[in-house]
C-alpha cells in the first residue's frame, strides 16, 4: 500500500505544469491588452528590467510631425526650399519625410527626379536634382560638409523642442524647416509610473541635442543621448548592461534595430518598421507607450504565478511522500490510502492550474 501510495503522490504532472501554464496564461492576457509577446523567455526577462531605454520619434512621440517653419536663404523662394527637400525625402520611411511631403502636396509642388540618392546614417540623405547634388540633414551632416549656418537661429528652434531639417548644396545652405512632433498624450503618465516602479528611463534618439533635452526636461527624463548613429544607439545599450543594468529598449525606426536587438527585452511600436518589430521580443499594438508599463506589470505577475505553482506542486509531495511511505505508521498509526494520493496528486495539477487561471482576472 506505501509503495503503490508513493509512486501515485509523486507523481510529477504539477510540476511540469507550473511554468507553462503560467506563461500562456499571461502570454493570452498580454495580447488582449495589446501586447503580443514573441516568446516566453522574453516574458521572464522583462520582469526584471531595472532600465527603460526608449526612442523618440515615433515612441514618445506621435510619430506625425508637422512642418511649423521654413527658412530660405541667398534668393530661394520658400516653394523651392520646399519642393527640393520633398523630391529628397520622397524614398525616405522617416516621420519627418512624411510631414515635408506633405506640406508639398499641399502647396501643390511635384516632386522631382532624383538621381544618386543615398542616405547617410544618422545625418540625412542627399541626392542630385537636375544636375546639382543636394543634401538634406542635421546640423552634424552640415558641420561634416564645412558649410556654414546661422546656427544661433536654429538653436532657439531646438531648444522649444523643434527639430531642425537642413537643405544644402556642395556650395552654401539654401535653407532650412523646423518640424515639430507633439507628445503622446499617454507618455507622461507612463515614465512617471516607470520611475514609481524603481526603473530608470533614458532617452536614445538621432535627433538635435536641444530638441532630445526639451522633451527629456518635459518628461522628467534626466538621461538623455542624442545625435546618435545607429551604431552609437548599440554602443550605449552595451554600456548600460556592462554597468549590470538589465535593459529595455522601445523604438519603431529602421535605425532602432541594431539597439532592440542587443537589449535585454526589445519592445517595438506596431506603428513602426517591419525590421524594429521582427528584431523585438514584444510588440505594443497601436504604439501605445502606456503598454510598456502594463507589459512589465504583466511580466512580474506571471513570475509570481509560476512560483505560487512552483509552491503547490510541490507542497503535497513535501507533506504527502513521508505519510504515504508509512514514516508515521509506527509512530501514529497513520498511512495514506493510494486513493487519497491520487485525489492530492489530481489536486496539485488542478491548483496550479487555478491558481495559472487567476491571471487573467487581474488588472494590468
Amino acid at each position: 500500500i506505501s509503495f503503490v501510495g508513493v509512486l501515485i503522490i509523486a507523481c510529477p504532472c504539477a510540476l511540469g505544469l507550473a511554468t507553462p501554464t503560467a506563461i500562456i496564461v499571461g502570454v493570452g492576457k498580454g495580447a488582449r491588452e495589446g501586447i503580443l509577446v514573441k516568446d516566453a523567455a522574453t516574458l521572464e526577462k522583462l520582469y526584471k528590467v531595472s532600465t527603460v531605454v526608449v526612442d523618440k520619434t515615433g515612441t514618445l512621440t506621435k510619430g506625425k510631425p508637422e512642418v511649423v517653419k521654413v527658412n530660405s536663404v541667398d534668393g530661394f523662394k520658400e516653394d523651392e526650399v520646399i519642393n527640393i527637400l520633398a523630391s529628397l525625402e520622397a524614398r525616405s520611411e522617416h516621420p519627418i519625410a512624411e510631414a515635408i511631403n506633405a506640406l508639398a502636396a499641399s502647396r501643390q509642388l511635384a516632386n522631382k527626379t532624383v538621381d544618386n540618392f543615398e542616405i547617410i546614417k544618422g545625418r540625412g540623405l542627399k541626392g542630385v536634382i537636375a544636375g546639382q547634388e543636394y543634401f538634406a540633414g542635421n546640423l552634424a551632416l552640415i558641420a561634416e560638409l564645412g558649410l556654414v549656418v546661422d546656427e544661433g537661429k536654429i538653436k532657439q528652434e531646438t531648444i522649444e523642442g523643434k527639430t531642425p531639417v537642413i537643405l544644402a548644396n556642395k556650395i552654401k545652405v539654401i535653407g532650412w524647416v523646423m518640424i515639430a512632433d507633439a507628445l503622446k498624450v499617454e507618455v507622461a503618465a507612463a515614465v512617471k509610473t516607470l520611475h514609481q516602479m524603481g526603473i530608470k528611463v533614458a532617452i536614445l534618439t538621432g535627433d538635435d541635442k536641444n530638441t532630445a533635452d526639451f522633451v527629456g526636461k518635459q518628461l522628467g527624463i534626466n538621461t538623455v543621448f542624442a545625435q546618435l548613429l545607429p551604431a552609437d544607439k548599440l554602443i550605449k545599450i552595451k554600456e548600460l548592461q556592462a554597468k549590470g543594468e538589465i535593459v529595455a529598449m522601445a523604438g519603431d525606426g529602421v535605425n532602432d534595430a541594431p539597439a532592440l536587438a542587443q537589449a535585454d527585452v526589445g519592445i517595438a511600436m506596431a506603428t513602426g518598421t517591419d525590421v524594429a518589430i521582427e528584431s523585438a521580443g514584444i510588440t505594443l499594438l497601436k504604439g501605445d507607450i502606456s503598454k510598456l508599463v502594463k507589459a512589465i506589470r504583466l511580466s512580474k505577475l506571471t513570475m509570481r504565478g509560476i512560483k505560487q505553482n512552483l509552491f503547490w506542486a510541490f507542497i503535497y509531495n513535501v507533506v504527502g511522500i513521508p505519510l504515504a511511505s508509512g514514516i508515521f505508521f509506527p509512530i501514529f498509526g497513520w498511512l495514506l490510502n493510494p486513493i487519497f494520493a491520487g485525489l492530492a496528486m489530481a489536486l496539485s495539477s488542478v491548483s496550479v492550474v487555478g491558481n495559472s487561471l487567476r491571471i487573467k482576472t487581474k488588472n494590468l
